[in-house]
């Protein structure tokens, strides 16, 4: 009878141990959720707003930061899994192509969460598949030129001022010929290559492809656009990105493509940035210049911690808490704070991102743009050596885009 007993008891006991083994997961619970971010000032205001939500929900946020290479391979590697490792995700517009085709994202609105109308409208146009939202505008990266103010003023460019390509050229002109450096260009990599000369490309209305996704490289507005661009780049040198911050904030060097969650201007300063009019000239017509680098959230389609992502989603996209960012090199896509005087009057440089964010142009949605930007960056790279002239530089890239796009 005793052991029979015993047996029992090791039997039940023996019951709940495969019942707890098997019934449970990876994620067992709502009590850990994790995030999968861009390092820099993009993760770390979010993570600054974390721990006022984990003791409010009783929950633990777990911070991945991760290089936007490493996000974006990172992402959609562990969307094959079953049950995700990530909760919330940061994701850079040009992905959004590939992640639909893998269905990497959940839809928010399913969750229950929609855009509100504080977003500036056209950061959202990548927030949508089908009518339903799958992406919310988290920091409002947008190219801006930064300028040393004191090389601009010597320019004749009293506060700024700088509007124009031909402002832009007058300013880096005059620094090459003090013996500084004038405009600062990245060309440590295709992207950044690519990127860095898009803003002069929109300038001149051109673009790297039409609404169909195949490519126009090789016209007269990229050829005259990098022709330009050429002009510009002979009047300063390629850096790195701190190596660029520092050479313009230092007077060291003029002016290059940024973004603002590089560097973070006030009253002492000695650098600035400007939202560029997308006019060659005052006399030439205006384009949408100014290239979206907005860090979209969303949750990933494979996450077992929906319910608790979700919710925190809503409590990052909170107006009041998004303009608690601010103060620490935050970039609310919101008028509530881009617009708020309050803000302005400390950062007066958020009135040109707010005007950048309304008028900007979001890199190609394609799911070849990695290898699009990585031949034509590659192409441009031999021009600005000489190795190649601007025609048949960019016939050559023109004819290996089309190559790619027609697979």
């Amino acid at each position: 009878m005793g052991k029979r007993i015993i047996s029992v008891i090791m039997a039940a006991a023996l019951g709940v141990c495969l019942c707890a083994c098997s019934g449970g997961s990876k994620k067992a619970d709502d009590s850990t959720i994790t995030l999968a971010l861009r390092d820099g000032t993009y993760a770390d205001v979010i993570e600054e707003c974390l721990p006022a939500f984990e003791e409010e929900n009783g929950v633990t946020c777990v911070v991945e930061k991760l290089s936007e290479e490493d996000l974006h391979s990172g992402v959609v590697e562990d969307a094959s899994e079953k049950e995700g490792k990530y909760d919330l995700c940061m994701v850079d517009g040009s992905w959004m192509a590939e992640y639909t085709a893998e269905n990497v994202l959940t839809s928010l609105s399913a969750l229950g969460y929609e855009l509100d109308g504080d977003i500036i409208p056209a950061t959202t146009k990548i927030s949508y598949q089908n009518g339903e939202v799958y992406l919310a505008p988290y920091y409002g990266n947008v190219t801006v030129l930064l300028y040393n103010k004191s090389l601009a003023e010597e320019a004749g460019y009293a506060d700024g001022g700088i509007s124009t390509l031909e402002d832009v050229m007058n300013v880096a002109s005059y620094a090459k010929s003090k013996g500084t450096s004038g405009f600062i260009y990245r060309g440590d990599t295709p992207n950044n290559l690519v990127v860095d000369f898009l803003p002069i490309l929109l300038s001149y209305g051109g673009w790297v492809v039409d609404e169909s996704n195949n490519p126009t490289v090789d016209t007269n507005e990229f050829k005259d656009a990098m022709n330009f661009y050429l002009e510009l780049i002979g009047t300063g040198e390629a850096l790195e990105k701190e190596n660029m911050i520092s050479a313009i904030s230092n007077n060291a060097g003029a002016l290059g493509i940024a973004w603002p969650g590089w560097y973070t201007p006030d009253e002492n300063s000695t650098a600035d940035y400007c939202a560029l009019s997308g006019r060659i000239n005052e006399n030439s017509m205006a384009y949408n210049a100014n290239v979206y680098g907005v860090w979209t959230i969303g949750i990933p389609e494979n996450s077992v911690h929906k319910e608790m992502a979700v919710k925190l989603l809503e409590y990052l996209m909170d107006p009041t808490v998004q303009k608690g960012t601010v103060e620490s090199g935050g970039v609310p896509c919101r008028y509530s704070s881009l617009a708020d005087e309050d803000i302005l009057a400390q950062y007066p440089q958020y009135d040109a991102v707010r005007a950048a964010l309304e008028s900007g142009t979001y890199r190609p949605i394609m799911m070849e743009w990695t290898e699009f930007y990585t031949i034509l960056g590659t192409h441009m790279d031999e021009i600005i050596k000489g190795d190649t002239s601007v025609d048949d530089g960019l016939k050559a890239a023109q004819a290996e885009l089309e190559e790619l796009m027609s697979k």
